[in-house]
């Protein structure tokens, strides 16, 4: 009773006296609260079937994709310019570039040809004896990691203290036109992911230096470059090639990846002809007459290279055309 009130003269509480009594003989253990779940208002089936219904109404179209490459992507900034270096360098860089890469894969807009580890394909087709048929792209990806760093911040009381890791990136990229060298677009992607850690009188979370953050800020940087392209890209409307002509079928590329499907009906259009511009010498070409329509009555193939379609003519004629003087053009159905 003389410590209790002893203790209370000096202003500190009954109960704070007995956790430290307790911390001091017995030790302090503490057990976070469980996490109580909450259902969402509709079951998981009823969501899933209301978006199986909105999918259903969505309007389907077919799937442009641009034979696209990666060139060079380099690490800019001067994280990891002298000993994370290996005898190949830039290995950011190279982060970057399979990153890039494999989201480009993913978004299923894409045909994706390796360009940076060329020299490796070439290698092993000369080792098995086979010669390496490359494939042109319409595109080429040129950029840069152009920011990167990491910062740590927290504040710290007398029985609390937090710090959070952040991490940050950002990658420039550029669109390049193969066939002219140029640049028809251009935009930056940028990225954060960040952790944070807390403790009361000592007790609570702890964490060292978190090298995943470093990966994650990376891979959304890249993620919001490649949505802003591929909008871009996006915006061309879908055009093809006549392969071949066999009498009143005819043969076009494109098939089941690309989302062409029988019953769809595409407009057949002259190339238009082709003229050096005075005012920026460059080629323009001009705008194309409609000279046909065309039904896809088949497909054929079994991968996105070799896949295309056998269509037959609904309106209009293309017989005074090679099929090199035409193009075909989805316009919506």
């Amino acid at each position: 009773m003389k410590l209790f009130a002893r203790v209370s003269v000096l202003g500190v509480p009954r109960d704070l006296l007995a956790c430290f009594l307790s911390l001091s003989l017995f030790g302090c253990a503490t057990q976070a609260p469980q996490v109580a779940q909450i259902e969402a208002p509709h079951s998981k089936s009823s969501l899933r079937s209301a978006q199986a219904e909105v999918a259903k109404q969505m309007p389907v179209s077919p799937v442009l994709k641009r034979k696209i490459a990666l060139g060079r992507i380099t690490n800019e900034t001067n994280y990891g310019q002298s000993l994370l270096r290996d005898s190949q360098n830039d290995p950011l860089g190279k982060q970057v570039t399979d990153l890039m890469g494999k989201s480009l894969t993913e978004t299923g807009e894409f045909l994706v040809f390796e360009r940076p580890d060329i020299g490796r394909v070439q290698a092993e087709s000369r080792l098995v004896d086979s010669k390496l048929r490359l494939v042109g792209v319409d595109t080429l990806i040129v950029g840069s990691l152009t920011e990167f760093g990491r910062k740590t911040i927290g504040a710290s009381g007398f029985v609390s203290a937090n710090k959070k890791q952040i991490a940050f990136a950002k990658v420039d990229i550029r669109l390049v036109d193969t066939k002219t060298g140029h640049v028809f677009y251009s935009t930056a992607g940028s990225g954060e992911a960040s952790t944070e850690t807390g403790s009361v009188f000592g007790f609570g979370s702890q964490a060292s230096y978190d090298g995943t953050l470093n990966d994650a800020a990376i891979r959304q940087a890249v993620g919001d470059a490649i949505n802003s392209m591929t909008v871009e890209l996006n915006k061309n409307p879908w055009e093809t090639y006549i392969l071949k002509v066999e009498g009143s079928r005819v043969f076009i590329g494109g098939g089941k990846s690309q989302g062409i499907k029988p019953g769809m009906t595409f407009g057949v259009f002259t190339l238009g002809e082709k003229v050096k511009s005075p005012q920026t010498g460059a080629e323009v070409t001009l705008p194309g007459r409609s000279v046909a329509q065309v039904r896809v009555d088949a497909l054929f193939g079994d991968s996105e290279l070799n896949e295309g379609a056998i269509v037959s003519v609904s309106s209009g004629s293309i017989a005074k055309y090679r099929p090199n003087q035409l193009v075909i053009r989805y316009e919506g159905n």
